[in-house]
């Protein structure tokens, strides 16, 4: 697992290429962002300068959703659901942009076995890990229920990816929790990686614990500089508390106090 404060970080101008509505939850936005397309690695984030007819603005974090190193352009993936979310949703193609990113640690590389579970928007960087590897892993994708899906399958598609579906209400691939169906697959795993509701990464974090499978998961916080100077993310470990933005997002998951026991 490594962090970004290894390397320089980077304000950049970006293009907004293209748009898509998902559905009336979820947006992605594809950006021509030459230089941060050729460093991005799964996990990490951009912070985006949303321009605003309501004044100055904090900049947004983003997860990367997926990078097209050949094409100097990366994907973002995100529900709309307040202001500045909402103001991403409405840029048109063309317009030009400030970001600061990558951003944050990045999840170390999958071995053959590795076992993703993503929940909800917790598919952006999964999916970003899950394509940027060859070896054969999988990929458990849940959600709520199938209209609540950030993406389609066709889109996480790749030879040696397995990709598992839950839903709570049975609408789409197995019916019930995804640790419900976490709990089929943990054993041969080589590894777990996941991203979601601080509720399930609790009890996946659990579950590979008993199951001796090391854990690695990827924090959603909100935050307000993406550099650790506004200690607006700090969350709580076993050596005090640590920023999201700089120390993560990426943590193995025994250093993160996720259900608030110490």
């Amino acid at each position: 697992m490594k962090k970004e404060s290894e390397s320089v970080k980077h304000y950049s101008t970006a293009i907004v290429a293209a748009k898509q509505v998902v559905n009336d939850r979820y947006c992605k936005l594809a950006l021509e962002a030459t230089l941060v397309a050729a460093r991005a690695r799964p996990g990490q984030f951009v912070m985006l300068y949303l321009p605003s007819q309501y004044g100055p603005m904090l900049p947004r974090p983003f997860s990367i959703f997926a990078v097209e190193r050949d094409k100097g352009s990366i994907t973002l993936l995100f529900e709309t659901r307040g202001r500045g979310t909402a103001l991403a949703a409405g840029l048109d193609a063309g317009q030009d942009l400030k970001l600061l990113g990558p951003l944050g640690s990045y999840f170390p590389e999958p071995q053959p076995g590795a076992l993703l579970l993503a929940g909800g928007l917790g598919i952006a960087p999964l999916a970003f890990l899950a394509k940027s590897t060859t070896v054969p892993i999988t990929l458990v994708y849940a959600v709520q229920k199938a209209d609540h899906l950030a993406c389609q399958p066709e889109d996480l598609s790749r030879p040696g990816l397995k990709l598992l579906l839950a839903t709570e209400d049975g609408s789409a691939g197995f019916k019930g929790s995804a640790i419900n169906l976490l709990s089929n697959q943990l054993e041969q795993a080589s590894a777990l990686y996941s991203c979601g509701p601080r509720k399930m990464l609790s009890k996946a974090a659990s579950a590979a614990a008993k199951a001796g499978v090391q854990c690695f998961i990827s924090l959603e916080e909100r935050m307000a500089c993406g550099v650790g100077a506004c200690l607006g993310c700090a969350v709580k470990t076993g050596q005090g508390y640590k920023r999201v933005c700089s120390d993560g997002p990426v943590f193995q998951a025994g250093e993160v106090i996720l259900n608030g026991k110490t």
